[in-house]
């Protein structure tokens, strides 16, 4: 089986890498990238992505009549890891998720609104399904949305949405039919996220990341922002969740931390002698190394599924379970490794790094929930790839 990319695939990871490096900015990039952390939160980021836009480099998969070029999604997966290595804003919200889930159910009115927007890198949206009693079991959202004269207006709460402090626009799920079933009865809808009826409220993760809970008190939300099928917004969901896992799940930050690792483990010494010289230490690298190149092999069966055409379900709950799980083992080796330096944060003298390990020993646990949490994973691939009854 040939794994290399093709010549034109190579000259554009070529061409991204070029870029990134003409343009690398503190502002802009992370220097210690965590898998959920590059969020388009500030104006230096958000000029970032007007200048991928620029180059054409935006929703370079989707349809031409709606501004893309119908590549193949391999050039989105190149320049997704790229960006990724860099710390550098990704477009995985709105060109993965929301986008790609307009093309297949939105209106024309709404790809009018909101696709060339999308494509020129000037739109940033929120992700609301989690609510307080619907997190893992996210079918259970219990937002209202009552039927009122020319629209919808919508009561109740909603949590863990990680951009309702900067983005534009609300992408939310809420119950149109309350007497329908648990997976019936939801539909999605499109907010402007200075609607006057949001109040929104910080949540500092363990990752020091901002989250946010998200009130709602008489939102109204006219017809034409219902997103395809009144009660079929489930369906919609779960399609966009298995587009979420793979944008928001690159290799390359965990690409990252192993490197920086290794680098750390070649120059260290332990009473006087090479942190390498220790057989442990050597099995412990080796065994990490190992499992990345297992995690880069998972995301290309992602990759695989999907430029086939189909939405890769149990292939993107593998990939995003595998990656957490080996993200934890890679933390919890740099601090076993490196020993109490390991546990400084930034900002604190000697820490190696600059304090990348002792955050990301925080931060796997993050990864673990963000975008369905592991124990979802779990039943996913038990239910749809083994054939298995719940898992829990």
């Amino acid at each position: 089986m040939n794994f290399e990319f093709e010549p034109e695939v190579q000259a554009f990871e070529k061409e991204v890498e070029a870029f990134l490096s003409a343009n690398r900015s503190p502002e802009a990039m992370d220097p210690h990238p965590e898998q959920l952390s590059q969020t388009v939160e500030t104006p230096p980021k958000r000029a970032l992505m007007r200048k991928l836009a620029e180059q054409g480099w935006l929703g370079m998969s989707w349809p031409a009549e709606y501004g893309g070029q119908e590549r193949s999604g391999i050039y989105d997966f190149i320049l997704t890891e790229a960006l990724s290595r860099y710390g550098a804003p990704q477009p995985g919200k709105g060109v993965g998720i929301i986008g790609k889930t307009l093309i297949r159910h939105g209106s024309e009115e709404l790809k009018r609104e909101f696709l060339p927007r999308i494509m020129r890198g000037e739109i940033e949206f929120a992700i609301g399904y989690s609510e307080p009693g619907a997190g893992s079991d996210a079918a259970n959202m219990q937002l209202r949305a009552e039927k009122v004269d020319g629209g919808w207006m919508l009561n109740g709460q909603k949590v863990w949405t990680t951009s309702a402090h900067f983005a534009d626009w609300y992408w939310v799920g809420a119950r149109t039919e309350p007497a329908a079933k648990k997976h019936k009865g939801i539909s999605l809808f499109l907010i402007p996220m200075d609607h006057a009826g949001f109040t929104i409220r910080p949540t500092w993760t363990i990752g020091d990341e901002r989250t946010n809970e998200v009130f709602f008190d008489d939102v109204f939300v006219p017809d034409s922002h219902v997103v395809g099928k009144l009660g079929e917004g489930w369906t919609y969901i779960c399609e966009a969740l298995d587009l979420e896992r793979f944008a928001m799940m690159p290799v390359g930050p965990l690409e990252m931390k192993v490197e920086a690792l290794i680098d750390q483990v070649k120059t260290r010494t332990r009473d006087g002698t090479p942190l390498l010289a220790d057989e442990r230490v050597r099995r412990t690298i080796a065994r990490l190394a190992t499992e990345l190149e297992v995690a880069r092999m998972h995301q290309r069966r992602v990759i695989a599924e999907a430029l086939k055409g189909g939405v890769p379900t149990v292939e993107s709950s593998q990939y995003k379970l595998y990656m957490n799980e080996c993200g934890k083992r890679v933390a919890d080796a740099a601090l076993d490794l490196l020993g109490p330096e390991a546990q400084l944060e930034a900002g604190e003298e000697g820490a190696p790094e600059g304090g990348r390990f002792a955050r990301s020993y925080r931060y796997t646990v993050v990864d673990t929930i963000g975008g369905g949490t592991s124990e979802i994973q779990k039943n996913i691939i038990a239910r749809r790839g083994l054939g298995l009854p719940p898992c829990f």
